[in-house]
């Protein structure tokens, strides 16, 4: 991963740490959701739909410069949360270094031991895409 991927990485796991209780991570993780632009109607296709996610979570990349940047959208506004943070340590990353990645943030943070089983498996879902991506896109495959 690049330096900034790991610094950005590093100030998640330091922003939820200021928050002793998860009933403030979770509004922590909402206002994140607020804060991710909302991809358009149009962009919201069926093959753009992160499937095993209970709410409905769309991801979309651009390949530009051998580097992925991705946009996200959630009708759910925790999820949109969630996988806000997703995108915020992974646009801009090499397909290769992603799919190598282990998206150890997420532990650092406790984010999967504190979600719902459902929630937790739409956060699976939404890694396994990414680096799904990832391989896809390695050497312009």
């Amino acid at each position: 991963m690049s330096e900034q991927s790991i610094k950005t990485e590093n100030e998640i796991v330091e922003e939820f740490g200021y928050f002793d209780e998860w009933l403030d991570k979770y509004e922590y993780l909402i206002e994140l959701g607020k804060t991710l632009p909302s991809m358009s109607e149009s962009a919201k296709t069926d093959d753009r739909l992160i499937k095993g996610c209970q709410s409905r979570v769309w991801l979309d990349y651009r390949l530009e410069d051998g580097k992925l940047f991705f946009t996200a959208d959630s009708d759910a506004i925790i999820t949109k949360g969630i996988i806000s943070l997703l995108i915020k340590v992974c646009s801009g990353e090499t397909p290769e270094s992603l799919a190598a990645y282990d998206f150890g943030f997420i532990e650092k943070i406790g984010l999967k031991d504190n979600l719902s089983p459902t929630r937790a498996n739409g956060l699976v879902s939404m890694i396994a895409r990414i680096k799904e991506i990832a391989a896809e896109n390695i050497h312009g495959a």
